[in-house]
């Protein structure tokens, strides 16, 4: 599946899905949204991602995509999408905590890693300090 991922969401348009998904929504602002990326409609998007840059590090957050549209490759694609642009930005290491997800990130290159070998970015970030459960699995990629 080869699916048309566009940048730079409306926050409006993604928070039902984010939402659907049981993924935090309270700390994202519009602004964030630029280094956020869809596939479907504007309007309504069916798969989502998101990076956060902190430095050579980046927080990559709210993967989703919509419960009709999965199992057919559009979550790799986008975070393959992610990863490359993440990659373009300078970025050497993409962190992630997820307490779904675990399995599929790890068969796409990352490693469960010590939540006290986070950089203090990371660990200053809503989603590690107190949004996502301390049960979440920390995982990172080397780019």
């Amino acid at each position: 599946m080869q699916t048309a991922i566009q940048q730079a969401p409306r926050r409006a348009d993604v928070i039902g899905l984010l939402e659907s998904a049981s993924l935090p929504t309270s700390d994202l602002a519009d602004g964030d949204m630029t280094d956020f990326f869809y596939a479907g409609p504007s309007s309504a998007p069916i798969g989502i991602v998101g990076l956060q840059f902190y430095g050579s590090d980046a927080l990559l957050r709210s993967l989703v995509v919509s419960a009709s549209h999965r199992a057919q490759g559009l979550g790799q694609e986008l975070v393959e999408h992610a990863e490359q642009h993440a990659r373009r930005r300078g970025v050497a290491t993409v962190y992630l905590l997820t307490t779904t997800a675990e399995r599929f990130f790890r068969s796409r290159g990352y490693v469960v890693t010590p939540r006290d070998s986070a950089p203090p970015a990371i660990q200053s970030t809503p989603e590690f300090a107190s949004l996502c459960p301390a049960s979440s699995a920390f995982l990172s990629k080397r780019l």
